[in-house]
């Protein structure tokens, strides 16, 4: 039996969701996978094994008609994707580059071979999730497993009881954790030979600068950029309060950034695929620090580059899965000046903001039809865990354009009176007077990208 070539999508949820059901007239698709952040969705955690998952979709390949596979989900997707576009002879990105990325010290140990004035001190935790913390460490240090997903568990701790603290974890959180991290370390192991065990910490020297993310793709061996973002912290805190485009970083800066992306990528092996470098620049020292590799596409941020530079790089991204040239696939017509991911956190856990009520969304999509908008409201256990891992709840994240800067903070503002969330305060250079008039519109002014 034969079938129209297809695509698969792995783990395509949440902005890839959006997107790819957008995308249906760019070829058949088929999706595989499943979401860990919803019930009942999330109970397969129980059971999976990565490696299974990849051997049954290399049985149904042939079947569905499959010729390509992609994915932007960062905790099994670009892997996944990554051993079955190499099992069955398809265009991917290499399994050793994507665990290259994925594993943080392997990650700074390369990047201070190419790239070590982008580097930051690092060292690896000895002490696996509940062993006893090591005497001897220097505090303030930023703290990360060795691999995770969304900022899990990440943060600066000040000494060694709130290292303590942040490493104890009950029997289910432990359970978690292992079912999350064991598929990639057991193919790390495998694939890279003698590296540390992804089941652990990272400590970083703290770094107090903005940051920054630079977007973009490799295709026959050739680093692209597609661009870069800002990133806007809430105030005191390392949690993201939006994501902006376009951005303020000076053209010279995004250049620097993408020769160390150029170095490392090279060094590891990424010949093809999209790819996500976070970043921190300090312009009192001119200092560029790399935070991380992602080996996919931010998809969070794949909607602003739609919006604001005609730049659809999911579009790109089934173009680059079937093995062609994604430059001309990504062209669309942009709709904003200016565009924002904005994130809704609440760090109270005694005062998360309700869902929207239906007359609420039906009255903010009738207002805002170009919007796009996610409440994700926990409650119990699950809220409880967002407080321990994130350090906040997450409760929705909603992407807007505007004419300008000042539209679409004004617009911002309107759509938080709306759905009854609150404005976030910023107190950071991005953010605009808190005298700009809710009700009004002001007139670009140098400095501020219309």
């Amino acid at each position: 039996m034969t079938h129209r070539a297809r695509t698969l999508i792995l783990f395509g949820y949440d902005w890839d969701a959006s997107a790819f059901a957008r995308l249906k007239h760019h070829g058949a698709t088929d999706h595989a996978g499943f979401d860990l952040f919803s019930f009942p969705s999330c109970l397969r955690l129980a059971s999976f094994d990565l490696r299974r998952f990849v051997d049954d979709l290399a049985l149904r390949a042939r079947r569905r008609g499959w010729t390509a596979v992609v994915s932007h989900h960062e905790q099994f997707g670009a892997l996944g994707a990554a051993l079955l576009a190499e099992r069955m002879g398809w265009p991917g990105t290499p399994v050793a580059a994507v665990l290259a990325c994925q594993h943080k010290v392997y990650a700074r140990q390369v990047l201070q071979r190419v790239a070590p004035e982008a580097n930051i001190q690092f060292v690896r935790l000895d002490a696996r999730y509940g062993d006893p913390i090591p005497a001897g460490l220097q505090y303030p240090t930023f703290a990360k497993p060795v691999k995770a997903a969304f900022s899990v568990l990440a943060r600066r701790v000040a000494n060694h009881a709130q290292l303590t603290a942040l490493t104890r974890f009950g029997p289910l959180e432990q359970w978690i954790i292992h079912r999350l991290v064991e598929p990639f370390d057991a193919i790390a192991r495998a694939r890279l030979g003698d590296v540390p065990s992804a089941h652990g910490m990272l400590l970083e020297e703290p770094v107090d600068a903005p940051q920054y993310n630079l977007d973009g793709y490799v295709h026959e061996g050739r680093v692209h950029a597609i661009g870069v973002c800002d990133a806007v912290m809430y105030p005191g805190t390392g949690a993201f309060q939006r994501f902006e485009r376009p951005s303020r970083l000076h053209e010279r800066v995004q250049q620097r950034a993408l020769e160390v992306a150029t170095r490392f990528l090279n060094a590891v092996g990424f010949s093809h695929g999209f790819f996500n470098m976070e970043f921190f620049f300090d312009a009192a020292s001119d200092a560029l620090k790399v935070i991380e590799f992602n080996p996919r596409l931010a998809s969070q941020l794949a909607d602003l580059y739609r919006r604001v530079d005609g730049i659809d790089a999911h579009a790109g991204s089934l173009a680059l899965a079937r093995g062609e040239d994604p430059r001309d696939a990504m062209h669309c017509r942009p709709s904003a000046g200016a565009a924002a991911s904005f994130v809704f956190r609440s760090f109270d856990q005694h005062t998360v903001p309700g869902a929207p009520t239906h007359g609420r969304l039906r009255k903010f999509f009738e207002r805002f039809p170009d919007a796009w908008l996610q409440a994700m409201p926990k409650q119990g256990s699950g809220l409880a865990r967002d407080f321990k891992w994130l350090g906040s709840h997450r409760y929705g994240v909603m992407h807007l354009g505007g004419d300008d800067a000042f539209d679409l903070h004004d617009r911002y503002r309107r759509a938080c009176s709306m759905l009854g969330w609150p404005v976030a305060e910023s107190r950071d250079a991005h953010v605009l007077p808190s005298t700009v008039p809710v009700a009004g519109r002001m007139p670009n002014i140098e400095g501020v990208p219309g």
